[in-house]
């Protein structure tokens, strides 16, 4: 009688041994659902804020300045309205349309910033950036496109991506129109070694690619795009998700060796210093 009880103490005690860990695994499933969930809804957010302002209407307070188009310096694509960056022999572009005032722009640049880097500075992938003005049509103020015209002052002398990079780093609240001051924009340009110069100050103070960055706003709503950030690669929209699958650091990753496979790299050049 002892042995059965006994073993029925031993039967009782495996089944609340086999009990607790279903439940710690259930846990653990119900942990990486909530984690999912709230990556996704991060994507689907961003995606509802880029049509919201996609379709958004008004116009900047500030006058727009007349004259032609000024394309910055090595700037391609369809009317000179891109600004590459990497190596032009690399097997996939990443096609990015921003707003400098945009916030889930500047969510999207934190996010994968090193690993478009690394992706360029190996040859696999360059980047071709729109510039897009839509905060101020929706806010007013001018940030957006005084931002953008410094982004190709910069471009002028071969430092668009380093300058690009410290403006999202240094990116206002979408409300505060920061980047509309022609003195915060010089000193941020104090960030990029060798950018501060009296040349790029009366480019961005003279406004000279103004109508350029207007011109590349228009191609934008006249594209059919849904908001910003609008990233394709090689023609296939990637953000918030490709397919099925969102967008996250290792799927960027895998969609561009995808894409590659079996193709060279692109032949990188040294790009000009900058913080």
């Amino acid at each position: 009688m002892s042995e059965n009880n006994q073993e029925g103490k031993r039967a009782a005690r495996d089944r609340l041994i086999q009990q607790r860990e279903q439940e710690k695994a259930r846990e653990r499933r119900r942990r990486t659902l909530i984690v999912s969930t709230a990556v996704v809804g991060v994507l689907a957010l961003a995606a509802v804020i880029g049509v919201i302002a996609a379709n958004s209407g008004g116009k900047g307070n500030k006058a727009s300045k007349s004259g032609p188009a000024v394309a910055p310096s090595g700037a391609t694509g369809k009317d000179s309205l891109a600004i590459q960056v990497g190596a032009h022999g690399a097997p996939s572009t990443l096609t990015v349309w921003e707003d400098f005032r945009c916030p889930v722009c500047g969510q999207f640049e934190n996010a994968f910033r090193d690993t478009i880097h690394e992706l360029e500075n190996t040859g696999q992938l360059k980047v071709l950036y729109h510039l897009v003005t839509l905060i101020d049509g929706n806010l007013g103020g001018s940030g957006s496109l005084d931002a953008a015209n410094a982004a190709a002052c910069a471009q002028d002398v071969g430092k668009f991506s380093a300058y690009h990079d410290v403006l999202y780093r240094n990116q206002p609240p979408e409300t505060d129109d920061a980047f509309g001051k022609s003195s915060k924009l010089i000193e941020l340009a104090g960030k990029v070694e060798g950018l501060d110069t009296p040349d790029f100050r009366s480019c961005v103070e003279d406004g000279t690619h103004n109508t350029w960055v207007q011109k590349s706003h228009t191609a934008f709503q006249n594209g059919g795009f849904q908001g910003t950030p609008t990233a394709l690669l090689n023609g296939e929209s990637i953000f918030p998700k490709k397919g099925n699958e969102p967008i996250t650091v290792a799927n960027l990753k895998k969609w561009v060796a995808e894409a590659n496979k079996g193709k060279q790299p692109g032949k990188v050049t040294p790009a000009p210093s900058g913080s």
